[in-house]
């Protein structure tokens, strides 16, 4: 996967100057590139939206660590979970992925409801992204809506910084998706 050609501008600025992009764009590349081994590994499909590639990516239900009263703390997915749905938002014009932002999603499946939520952060030491954990009512062929709301964060750059200026929505219809759950860490044979 290579950074797509460039919409808004990454032009030279009082803030920019052009090995700072190009630094920029290795930052990208290099998410591009972890972006094209989650789609061989998990099958992560992508779609260019307004100033963003969006990515989607059904995988098994997973625990997670949630800091609780200053130590992190280890959370079981919920019993009734048997999907991940993550949501990797990366900048079309230099490929870096994208914080901050209020993604919502909508999966349906034969036209009824199955999750409408608004996907959090998650840090993950591969590929950052938002998702969760939800139930599906089975395996087969799914409807995600994904909206993105324009962020509220502040942008640097009289030329670089128009971008995200307007809300975005994609589809993804017909992705396969499959109920499971990962093991438990504390299941797993140590090395």
């Amino acid at each position: 996967m290579s950074t797509p050609s460039t919409t808004p501008p990454t032009g030279a600025s009082n803030e920019a100057e052009p090995d700072q992009l190009g630094l920029a764009r290795a930052e990208g590349d290099a998410y591009l590139r972890s972006l094209e081994a989650m789609r061989e590994e998990s099958g992560a499909v992508v779609k260019r939206a307004g100033d963003f590639l969006v990515a989607l990516v059904q995988e098994d239900a997973e625990g997670m660590y949630e800091l609780r009263g200053g130590r992190l703390v280890w959370h079981e997915a919920p019993e009734e979970a048997n999907g991940h749905l993550e949501i990797a938002v990366a900048d079309a014009a230099d490929g870096r992925f994208v914080p901050g932002l209020d993604v919502t999603v909508t999966v349906s499946r034969g036209g009824a409801d199955v999750l409408d939520t608004r996907l959090p952060f998650l840090w993950h030491p591969f590929l950052h992204h938002y998702g969760t954990n939800f139930t599906m009512p089975g395996a087969g062929a799914y409807d995600v809506q994904v909206h993105i709301d324009p962020p509220t964060f502040m942008r640097h750059d009289p030329v670089n910084g128009r971008r995200y200026e307007q809300p975005v929505e994609v589809a993804f219809l017909n992705v396969a998706f499959e109920p499971g759950r990962k093991p438990s860490p504390d299941a797993r044979p140590r090395a």
